[in-house]
């Protein structure tokens, strides 16, 4: 079969199936390429048929049943994105990112990576795949796609069910599949430059591919650098301040630059008006002059509060450098080898407002609270001024301003990959064959530094003494002095009094002293997959409807992971979060065998019946063994009308992070149900009659109880900050997840208007014995909402029996309950007639959440809850394009539509418009729900007469904003993370040799 014909037999194979051209930039509708613009024929033409993601079996006319999204090479090229994710964050399938770039507060080892959550079910249960094998994932099994560079895809693949029987574990949710470029003969130049019109998040993109072939085989190169510049928080409206600008003056924090100190009663002047019963200096004050002191936002307002947006970033900045070679080589007619080489580095960059000090910390094996000593030189109320022994320590709260947080990731990819493929005959029949592996290793380094030492911080805050040799303050006392310095053994004493700004002995505005307190932290991973595999698929006999195929195959896999975090952090001597090492391995065995069986063909009513079925047990040490199947059946009833469905067994195996990651610290964000304020406490009397009674074993809250954040202050948005750090683990006894996947679905192509596909696709997730990472407000939310005792034990929470806030919380992974989401997917896709002021094309595709419920146990009392719409969870996401076409101009104008959201008025009740919902589950509590979004882009093009294209474009052309949401979805600010953040501008230059 030549080229040209098998390049026919893809497109109508295809379009049949509502795949050909469904490309996210809605740009053109064309089947995936076959090679480049100027590729050339693969070396021999030796493996006539292909395969499509979903399916191992290779067939000619590649049509399959399941509903399958093709992105090729021209519509990336028409879109405003310059990464992967972006690129597939845009499809109308795909949830919220589950780690966006204005999630500044995130930490872990995933931060700084790109990953896609399809259905809203997770990143770790879409499975992604490079050329048809797994990419490398962390330890918690997501798999960061910002590892492929965009110059070097082809297109991109996204299969809509589930494939477990096919690929295995993960793929629960749908598969991605990048596919490269390969038999590329010439050179291609591309540079691309972008920014906000705010002149802020400069984007840049400079990539190089070239090729060559002979009759024997042929090498791809693909380079690329990328760079995204952070935007902060401050730039921004909804960003600037804790609740937006529409609330500014509201959640300022009292841990601040200038600081809140406990002395003595009395000691200030306003003292007993301080929230905190604290006193702050006044600025420019003798810190050693009670009357230059004030109470602690005595005055109210926001007097002695800081604002912690204005030191954080909305965005991350990001780095990559790319490198993507492949090659392929005719050993003999029937054997070729190739192999697929890549290097990524991946750089981002994070920070966060100077840590917030609190009267909380003590070394370990010690209980005394770290604090300014009475031997300190600079505590007014020390020895120094009442005498020796008659001194007090001073106790505080004050942020590390002069020093910001700052986190960069740095996460390099090696990847290698080896094939042997080639075909055989038996009598008439052809088998093809392939025998290859893989290894993908990411190595990652992780630079943070803007967290106390601990060590460090009790000996600049403890004795110290006026060097009368020197001239200045010297830690320790004149008969044990401590070295000056900030090396090991040495010592910097530090005056906390001192604002941030001002000057002085001891100031934080001494480099020194910030080299001393504020050492760099190093955390270390490292993941390395090992993929053995043989497969061979053919025709095995042949029925009247044409040849039964076979495909069958083995497979080995062998994952470890370490994820090693900074020796400060697993001793707990800093003010980071307390981490501990993470460190396993597991090994899998697979088989498979997948059958396609054609029933009937060319009869009435029947132009088409057959059926797929597939199975394939898997063999893990980690847990045992499984086995799952599927089903897929294909109905043409009319030439112009394809009828689909299939039936899916699937699992998710726990992650080397699941099994054997280690004891860490968290400062989650949650909403007490027990406020009385803020609470469903004080609309609901059921919940507060748990609160107050004590309920599962618990201290009950006082009748006035209010959630207290960050400084020990009352909440004032919502969800808040804990000021105390609770603990995440493991758990090595989890099992696999399990799922059923069903599709059902047409594909309509009628043959009076050339050039529509119409497909409408029904769809159902069910996941049981869900691998659930555990989560503070989960738990408090059973406990006093739904009234399961079994989650009110003191092992998962407890409160101060006074004060009534949780103290302590144990969050881990379990498997329990279930999740199940149901919705369907439209796409229209038209091409018009061509015109003579040019030829036009018009994409609609559109998905729509039924439901996306959960269950949080498996106790049959519990109630479901819905999920729909609330927070991230869009119930309608849709995306219509109108594309342009005439001689060598083209234009595509891009619509992308987010329905409403609703969240709970916890924060400020007063801008509820639904005050009187009552949930299911949990019953009457306020919500808000906000407006659908809608977001246009718009690109212009040009094919210059010098083989170049030229492209200008804006995303967000009307520069939308989208609503303010208090409870920051995917975000650290109170603005969903997956919206644009203002109208960007960009300008792509490419140049073909």
């Amino acid at each position: 079969m030549s080229t040209t014909l098998l390049g026919q037999a893809i497109r109508r194979a295809l379009r049949m199936h509502g795949i050909a051209g469904v490309t996210l930039a809605f740009a053109s509708v064309a089947a995936p390429a076959l090679a480049q613009d100027k590729a050339a024929d693969a070396p021999s033409q030796q493996l006539e048929t292909v395969t499509v993601t979903g399916s191992r079996i290779r067939k000619a006319d590649v049509e399959t049943a399941q509903p399958i999204v093709v992105i090729d090479r021209t519509a990336i090229e028409h879109q405003g994105f310059n990464s992967v994710a972006d690129i597939l964050q845009n499809l109308s399938e795909a949830g919220s990112p589950p780690i966006s770039r204005a999630s500044a507060l995130a930490s872990g080892e995933s931060v700084g990576g790109y990953y896609v959550s399809l259905r809203n079910l997770g990143a770790n249960r879409t499975l992604v795949l490079l050329n048809g094998k797994r990419l490398g994932a962390t330890t918690s099994g997501t798999q960061d796609l910002s590892q492929v560079p965009v110059s070097a895809i082809e297109r991109v693949e996204v299969l809509k069910d589930g494939a477990s029987a096919i690929y295995g574990s993960d793929a629960i949710a749908g598969v991605i599949n990048i596919i490269t470029r390969k038999n590329y003969d010439g050179a291609e130049a591309s540079a691309y430059v972008g920014q906000f019109d705010e002149d802020d998040g400069a984007k840049q993109t400079y990539s190089m591919t070239f090729g060559s072939h002979n009759d024997r085989g042929s090498i791809t190169f693909s380079a690329e650098y990328s760079k995204e510049d952070p935007v902060w928080a401050k730039d921004r409206p909804y960003s600037a301040y804790p609740n937006s600008s529409r609330h500014p003056t509201s959640g300022w924090s009292l841990a601040t630059q200038w600081g809140a100190f406990y002395f003595p009663e009395g000691f200030c002047a306003g003292q007993d008006d301080s929230p905190l019963g604290t006193c702050t200096l006044k600025p420019g004050g003798n810190p050693f002059d009670p009357a230059d002191y004030h109470g602690t936002n005595a005055a109210g307002g926001n007097s002695d509060r800081s604002n912690a947006n204005e030191q954080m970033m909305l965005q991350t900045g990001i780095e990559r450098r790319s490198l993507f070679v492949n090659g392929e080589y005719a050993i003999t007619d029937n054997i070729r080898f190739s192999t697929d080489i890549l290097y990524n580095k991946r750089s981002t960059t994070q920070q966060i407002a100077g840590y917030p000090f609190q009267p909380a910390f003590s070394l370990p094996g010690s209980t005394s609270l770290i604090g300014l000593s009475a031997q300190s030189y600079y505590n007014p109320v020390g020895d120094r001024f009442l005498g020796e022994g008659n001194g007090h320590d001073v106790y505080f709260y004050r942020r590390g301003w002069e020093v910001p947080r700052t986190r960069s990731n740095d996460l390099s990819t090696y990847r290698v990959s080896g094939t042997l493929e080639g075909s055989f005959s038996l009598g008439e029949r052809t088998f093809n064959w392939d025998v290859g592996g893989y290894v993908n290793t990411n190595d990652l380094l992780k630079l943070q530094r803007g967290d106390f030492s601990l060590i460090a911080l009790a000996g600049a805050l403890g004795p110290s003494f006026l060097d009368p040799a020197t001239g200045r303050v010297t830690c320790g006392t004149p008969d044990n002095p401590i070295p000056y310095g900030s090396s090991p053994g040495s010592c910097i004493p530090w005056n906390p009094i001192l604002p941030a700004g001002q000057g002085g002995s001891g100031s934080l505005s001494d480099p020194a002293l910030q080299a001393y307190l504020f050492p760099e932290y190093h955390d270390t991973g490292r993941t390395r997959t090992v993929d053995y595999s043989a497969n061979i698929t053919g025709p095995v006999f042949t029925l009247p409807a044409g040849d039964v195929n076979v495909a069958a195959g083995y497979e080995y896999r062998n994952e470890t992971g370490d994820f090693v975090p900074d020796a400060f952090s697993q001793a707990g001597i800093s003010t980071n979060l307390s981490a501990g090492p993470t460190s396993g391995k597991y090994t899998v065995e697979e088989y498979y065998v997948e059958v396609d069986v054609p029933v009937l063909k060319d009869l009435p009513f029947a132009r088409e019946l057959s059926f797929n079925v597939a199975a394939r047990h898997s063999d893990y040490s980690s847990f045992g063994k499984t086995t799952n199947g599927k089903f897929s059946l294909t109905w043409r009833p009319l030439d112009d009308l394809l009828v689909r469905g299939n039936y899916a067994q699937g699992f998710r195996a726990p992650t080397i992070n699941d099994l054997f990651g280690g004891l860490g610290g968290t400062f989650d964000s949650y909403t007490d149900p027990c406020d009385v304020t803020n609470g469903e406490a004080g609309i609901n009397p059921a919940v507060l009659a748990r609160c107050t009674s004590g309920f599962g074993g618990q201290h009950g809250t006082p009748a006035n109880f209010h959630q207290l954040g960050q400084g020990g202050s009352p909440c004032t948005a919502f969800p808040c900050q804990t000021g105390i750090q609770f603990l995440s683990g493991s758990n090595p006894t989890l099992q696999p997840e399990t799922t059923t996947t069903k599709t059902l679905g047409m594909v309509y192509s009628p043959s009076w208007i050339g050039g529509l596909d119409i497909s409408l696709d029904w769809y159902r997730v069910r996941i049981n014995n869900a691998i659930t990472a555990d989560s503070v407000q989960q738990i408090v939310d059973d406990c006093y909402l739904r009234g399961v005792t079994s989650r009110c034990s003191n092992l998962l929470f407890t409160r101060d029996p006074v004060t009534g806030v949780v103290n302590y919380a144990l969050r881990g992974q379990t498997n329990q309950g279930w999740v199940d989401t149901e919705g369907y997917d439209l796409g229209v896709n038209y091409r018009l007639p061509e015109f003579s002021f040019g030829r036009f094309a018009i994409h609609w595709d559109t998905t729509y959440v039924a439901h996306l419920n959960t269950k949080p146990d498996n106790d049959p009392a519990t109630i479901v809850q819905p999920s729909t719409s609330l927070g991230s969870n869009f119930r309608t996401r849709s995306n219509a394009s109108l594309d342009w076409t005439l001689g060598d101009f083209g234009a595509t104008w891009t619509t992308r539509y987010f329905s409403s959201i609703k969240e709970k008025c916890s924060s400020f009740p007063g801008e509820c418009n639904m005050p009187d919902h009552v949930a299911p589950d949990t019953g009457p509590y306020k919500l808000n729900r906000t407006g659908g979004n809608t977001f246009h882009d718009l690109q212009v093009r040009w094919n210059a007469p010098w083989n170049a294209s030229i492209a200008a474009g804006v995303n967000n052309v009307f520069n939308h904003v989208g609503p303010v949401l208090y409870s920051a979805p995917n975000s650290s600010f109170t603005y969903y993370g997956g919206f644009d953040i203002g109208r960007f501008y960009y300008l792509r230059y490419t140049q073909k040799f």
